[in-house]
């Protein structure tokens, strides 16, 4: 009996997710276009982290393993989102990381790189507002009460028109399928009120490069990898970008250069030691604190953005 509630610890799930520390990983092998060239020495790494379900062992005993964290379903997906929607929207997430990190690189080394706005791409949604269970995250807004956005800004500007309590009417890209949606606003939190519905937004883009940039990473899914590929595209381009040294490098990349905090930091950093890097690039801010916390001997370097982040690299000088 004993050995049955042992066996039953050990393998049944919980009703909560286990964050785990994973070595951080070569971006190299991972990136390919015509002409590309892997540095000699040195070379940039991606850090992820491992989430699954902990076992009721787990659950009891707090993780169990070194550098582990215990978190509620209610902060892993999205209101009304399950598991394997969860894991198609990280995947979907780590496609447009990828393009726009090869977009970044492509255009600070002067190529020719096209970027078209064609809608409001929700991020995100509110717990507890009306969008909850109507609209969902990667959906793309492409039209509001009929009127064609292609930006978040044409969004808003669209939501200012419509009443509190007003239904506005949604034309929605989902899985390249056009829907309508239908959603009661209302009234935001802060002054002055306004219709809202309670969604985050972001410009979706139709990202258009001088040439073919493959980047290959399986199953592994979110976007905190893009400041790590933007890096070694520009690295393949033939710039000396690590100058010899291991480096790490997390933080979701966005189409202006810009580089936005990610999850996992702790794991991250962890997993980044694991590897023996020099350096591990991190977004300014919380993730920049909490990274030195756990950093245990290894050189942070705080940035908010990707020509920032080629600065600092420059600073460290040739490898030993």
């Amino acid at each position: 009996m004993l050995l049955a509630i042992v066996l039953a610890l050990l393998v049944i799930p919980s009703n909560e997710y286990i964050f785990l520390p994973d070595k951080a990983h070569p971006v190299a092998p991972l990136v390919s276009f015509a002409g590309s060239r892997e540095p000699a020495q040195g070379g940039v790494y991606f850090v992820d982290v491992v989430v699954r379900k902990a076992t009721l062992l787990e659950q009891l005993f707090g993780g169990l393993h070194h550098g582990a964290d215990l978190y509620p379903a209610s902060a892993i997906n999205p209101p009304g989102v399950g598991d394997n929607q969860r894991q198609q929207i990280d995947l979907q997430d780590m496609r447009r990381s990828q393009q726009i990190a090869a977009a970044v690189a492509l255009r600070a080394a002067g190529k020719k790189v096209v970027l078209r706005p064609t809608g409001g791409l929700i991020d995100g949604i509110e717990p507890g507002m009306p969008a909850v269970g109507k609209l969902e995250p990667d959906d793309v807004l492409t039209a509001v009460d009929g009127k064609r956005v292609t930006s978040t800004s044409d969004v808003f500007a669209a939501m200012a028109r419509l009443k509190i309590g007003a239904v506005a009417r949604f034309t929605v890209l989902r899985d390249r399928k056009t829907l309508v949606v239908q959603v009661k606003t209302v009234g935001s939190d802060t002054k002055p009120h306004r219709a809202v519905v309670g969604v985050f937004l972001e410009t979706a883009l139709d990202i258009q490069l001088p040439f073919p940039v493959r980047i290959d990473t399986g199953n592994i899914g979110g976007p905190s990898a893009g400041l790590a590929f933007a890096l070694q595209v520009m690295e393949e381009l033939g710039r000396d970008v690590v100058h010899g040294h291991k480096v790490a490098a997390t933080g979701e990349i966005f189409a202006d250069g810009s580089v936005g905090p990610i999850g996992g930091i702790k794991q991250k950093t962890i997993g980044a030691r694991a590897a023996g890097v020099d350096a591990f690039l991190v977004p300014v801010g919380d993730n920049a604190r909490e990274a030195r916390k756990y950093a245990d001997g290894l050189r942070i370097i705080p940035v908010e953005s990707f020509p920032q982040a080629l600065r600092a690299l420059a600073t460290l000088g040739p490898a030993g």
